[in-house]
């Protein structure tokens, strides 16, 4: 569905419901069905996670990693996308998994999930741009000159962190139409780079796919310790977990998308399976190509430039290189827009600090422009500051960003069991239009549990054993937090009788954007 397609009476229809949940029609809506399904495929940018962390499965349990790993993994991260497509279609908001943990539940549940989203949003557009820095290096670095020392990740990060925030400030029709474009970017990207590996691979042994071999410690080039034939396999998994997610995206640009309670579900599942199948298109080409899976997982993390290097030619390389640069610079842009919106999402009912002015929406762009800039310098602040200290010989930016998808899919899977609770209850007695039944969303929330706690398990695991003690350490901290400040403070998303009485409030707020839809 194209914005041409849309409707007055459409567009009545999505204020109504935004109305009927206490809030405000500020931000614009602009994003058609496969804009906002563009949001979230760029997030998930299977040519930025899927080559940067590459070597979790090279470096594991070789080509078997990538041939099964890859598909289980990313059947993992659909369980959660699937089971929370049936909530964003009965509450399309920006706030999403914020919104979802305060009705299904309580205030307190949705403190916490806004929490634990907010900090996997802030730390991972930190880790996605660093991502970005680390592949310029490898692919530019040398013919540019350029050293990897951490002054000149910072100037690069504050550059295209900038960049992105400003693209995001001067409207969602520029930033939906780069991410449209990313979209199309990320299924060329893939294509060219299966062909390429295909074309320059010596042969096509397919059972390579299917080969395992546990190149866990030397082997591996250190990427991962000494370990088991099983647990190296499932440490592997964490390619495609680290990779696939990233999908709420769809439902923070709800209040800019055209008929969301239809559209953010269908983009949200979608943009998983897309990503899955051209994910592995490239990644099965690539470990085609491979000269010796041997020689491979010795390379570690530099797996990926080495076989280029290998078997590609110098203007093909560079173009390849190009592509995958842009795409993941792309990837960048599309995780500001979801971080701020769900800064605006939380501040809008108070739960920030300066909430006032995080939720501000500008008339002139109809964006959270304070939230946009907000999220951007404290990711950039994050990486500075944890690059520079080290807990026990490691990097703290090291040890926070392998938190950072085990606080993602906690703040999935709080909504996601709320729900299992309060299907048929007075807090969830209305579906929206896509609606699977409550034995399907039965069946993948129970997958999604499993999910988490296998995603949990394995996110624990040496050399990320660090994150069990910050896990523990956020949950014990904001359960302080929450009993000795927020509790008595915090009133969340308006409910029953506050949202009538907000109706002269969401006038007022509309017409000091210029929103004049009904």
């Amino acid at each position: 569905m194209t914005t041409n397609d849309y409707t007055e009476v459409d567009k009545a229809e999505d204020i109504k419901v935004l109305h009927s949940m206490g809030y405000a029609q500020e931000l614009e809506r602009r994003l058609s069905r496969f804009s906002n399904f563009a949001v979230s495929f760029s997030i998930i940018c299977i040519l930025s996670g899927g080559i940067n962390s590459l070597a979790q499965a090279t470096s594991g349990a070789g080509g078997i990693g990538v041939g099964i790993g890859w598909l289980v993994g990313c059947f993992i991260s659909l369980t959660f996308a699937v089971a929370m497509s049936q909530i964003s279609s009965a509450y399309p908001t920006a706030g999403g998994l914020y919104h979802w943990g305060s009705i299904l539940g309580n205030r307190g549940t949705g403190w916490v999930t806004a929490w634990l989203n907010l900090l996997g949003l802030i730390t991972v557009l930190g880790a996605i741009n660093v991502g970005t820095w680390t592949f310029f290096l490898g692919a530019f670095g040398p013919a540019l000159g350029i050293e990897g020392t951490l002054t000149n990740q910072m100037i690069f990060l504050v550059i295209i962190t900038g960049a992105q925030a400003l693209i995001n400030h001067l409207g969602i029709k520029l930033t939906a139409k780069l991410t449209d474009f990313s979209g199309y970017l990320i299924f060329f990207g893939s294509i060219l780079i299966a062909v390429v590996c295909l074309l320059s691979a010596e042969t096509w042994d397919f059972s390579r796919l299917f080969t395992f071999h546990n190149y866990s410690g030397d082997a591996g080039g250190g990427v991962w310790p000494q370990v088991s034939n099983a647990w190296v396999f499932a440490l592997g998994l964490l390619l495609p977990i680290y990779t696939i997610t990233g999908y709420d995206a769809s439902a923070h640009t709800s209040e800019e998308t055209i008929k969301a309670a239809s559209s953010v579900p269908r983009a949200m599942v979608m943009s998983v399976i897309w990503s899955a199948l051209f994910g592995y298109l490239f990644l099965a080409a690539f470990i085609l190509m491979i000269p010796n899976m041997d020689d491979a997982a010795k390379q570690g993390w530099n797996v990926f430039f080495w076989a280029f290097d290998q078997r590609v030619g110098t203007g093909v390389k560079e173009f390849v290189y190009l592509v995958v640069f842009l795409a993941q610079l792309l990837c960048g842009l599309a995780t500001v827009t979801s971080a701020s919106r769900m800064i605006f999402a939380f501040s809008r009912d108070g739960g920030l600090p300066g909430s006032a002015a995080l939720s501000k929406v500008s008339p002139a762009h109809r964006t959270p422009v304070a939230a946009i800039w907000t999220a951007s310098v404290l990711s950039v602040l994050f990486v500075w500051g944890s690059s520079v200290v080290s807990v026990a010989g490691t990097s703290a930016y090291t040890i926070v960003v392998s938190c950072t998808v085990i606080f993602l899919f906690l703040s999935f899977i709080v909504p996601i069991v709320l729900g299992m609770m309060a299907w048929g209850t007075p807090k969830w007695d209305k579906m929206g239009p896509w609606n699977m039944g409550r034995g399907i969303f039965m069946l993948f929330a129970f997958l999604s549990i499993v999910s988490m706690i296998l995603i949990f398990v394995i996110g624990i695991q040496p050399p990320n054993d660090w994150a069990l003690y910050i896990t523990v350490g956020f949950f014990i901290l904001t359960a302080i937090v929450w009993f000795a400040f927020e509790r008595n403070r915090f009133q969340g998303p308006p409910l029953g009788d506050i949202i009538a009485a907000r109706q002269a409030a969401i006038k007022a707020a509309e017409q000091a954007v210029g929103e004049t839809g009904h």
